[in-house]
């Protein structure tokens, strides 16, 4: 049983019904490392039948923080938390700064 299939489905309630079966089937296995994945999906059960719904992920609010940190790197030694701010800001903002030509 796949548990790829799942990520076909559009409605909730026909991928937790799939969800349940793959679950049924991956606890009743004899691999120890499918048993351990069926155990972490069971924790982030309610997360994954959310997904289905809405299909969005946290991947843009994960690249928007990783460009804060790289700012932080970059802003090291600045003395006040406005001027670190304002860099935040000038990296993850996107900003088009009109340049003099």
């Amino acid at each position: 049983m796949s548990l790829q299939r799942l990520w076909d489905y559009k409605r909730r309630d026909f991928a937790e019904a799939y969800l349940k079966k793959w679950y049924f089937w991956a606890t009743h296995s004899r691999l120890k490392p499918i048993k351990e994945v069926a155990k972490t999906i069971k924790r982030h059960w309610e997360g994954i039948l959310r997904f289905i719904k809405s299909r969005v992920t946290n991947g843009v609010t994960e690249g928007i923080n990783c460009k804060i940190k790289a700012a932080a790197k970059r802003a090291y030694g600045f003395k006040t938390f406005e001027r670190y701010r304002t860099i935040i800001y000038l990296v993850a903002g996107r900003l088009n700064l009109p340049t003099p030509c």
